[in-house]
């Protein structure tokens, strides 16, 4: 089974707790957390150690592991064996650029929302100042704050949403997630680089989620290429604050969405892929039927068939 270790910092491993909140199960002796997504499960550990295993533990460790704290990385990725010719300059992060990022890929309930984001020096600065960073160390209150503080500054931004019915129609089209979330981000970035025509610009970062060949692959099936000066990095939203800024609307558009599905079904829909999340299914096909469930969660999730537990 694929895994990796990294030593974290205290302070790391309780926004990750924060973050896996929905996701948490049976804390074995010595840890203070462990979590199950569809991607890794995840143990961290007192001694700062975090294990993360599973079929595609890279997705998760991607979001916290920084390479000054990785103590042990065990069946590193590709991308982490071998640097890729994408890499984005480091002039690049304090520059006039584009960034996008995606949010919901992980939730049961849903819709997946990529946004890009294009800033000038100026507003680089002015963002870090007003609290712009990861999305993932922010709670869910704070960042509502922040996206209208962003969109409030007129700053060029654009927003794809693939809410649930048309995710689970391509994906029994034969689409994989990273071909959704590829075709998304390059659908924001072509529609932000059509906004901001006649303004400069060094360069697209994108946050990585897969090797930019295969990027490539799933794009060009549908009839996109990359634009000039793209660039991918992991974690990409702890450098650029253009991905940052996409992270944070992407997340609050994931939330607005949640919101609205909540509503709709008369019950607060959980976020992750956990237990609860099994329940809360059950209780949907209980009062609606199968097809509504098709307008609110990702149904090829293994929690569909966990929910006849509760049935």
């Amino acid at each position: 089974m694929p895994q990796a270790v990294y030593k974290l910092s205290q302070q790391t491993i309780y926004q990750m707790k924060h973050y896996y909140q929905s996701s948490l199960t049976t804390t074995p002796q010595g840890a203070i957390f462990r979590a199950k997504t569809p991607e890794a499960v995840i143990t961290a550990y007192k001694s700062g150690k975090v294990l993360f295993q599973g079929a595609a533990p890279e997705k998760e460790s991607k979001k916290w592991a920084n390479t000054n704290e990785v103590v042990a990385p065990k069946a590193a990725s590709r991308s982490q064996r071998t640097p890729h010719a994408f890499v984005p300059p480091t002039t690049l992060y304090t520059s006039n650029h584009m960034g996008t990022d995606e949010a919901g890929t992980g939730d049961y309930f849903g819709p997946i929302t990529v946004a890009g984001v294009y800033l000038t020096q100026d507003q680089i600065h002015y963002l870090k100042t007003i609290g712009v960073t990861d999305s993932k160390t922010i709670t869910d209150t704070k960042i509502r704050e922040l996206a209208k503080k962003i969109t409030a500054m007129n700053i060029p931004y654009s927003l794809m949403v693939l809410r649930n019915e048309k995710y689970n129609q391509l994906q029994k089209k034969g689409w994989s997630q990273g071909k959704m979330k590829a075709v998304l981000h390059q659908h924001a970035i072509n529609k932000l680089q059509e906004k901001i025509q006649g303004q400069q610009i060094e360069g697209i970062i994108i946050d990585q989620f897969c090797e930019p060949p295969i990027y490539q692959r799933h794009i060009r099936s549908e009839q996109l290429s990359l634009l000039p000066h793209t660039y991918f990095l992991t974690k990409a939203e702890s450098y650029s604050t253009a991905v940052a800024a996409g992270s944070i609307i992407a997340r609050a558009s994931f939330l607005k969405e949640m919101d609205a599905l909540s509503k709709s079904t008369g019950m607060t829909l959980p976020k992750g892929a956990s237990k609860i999340v099994d329940e809360t299914i059950a209780q949907i096909i209980h009062k609606y039927g199968w097809d509504f469930l098709n307008k609110c969660g990702k149904t090829h999730f293994a929690n569909t068939k966990k929910a006849n537990t509760y049935l």
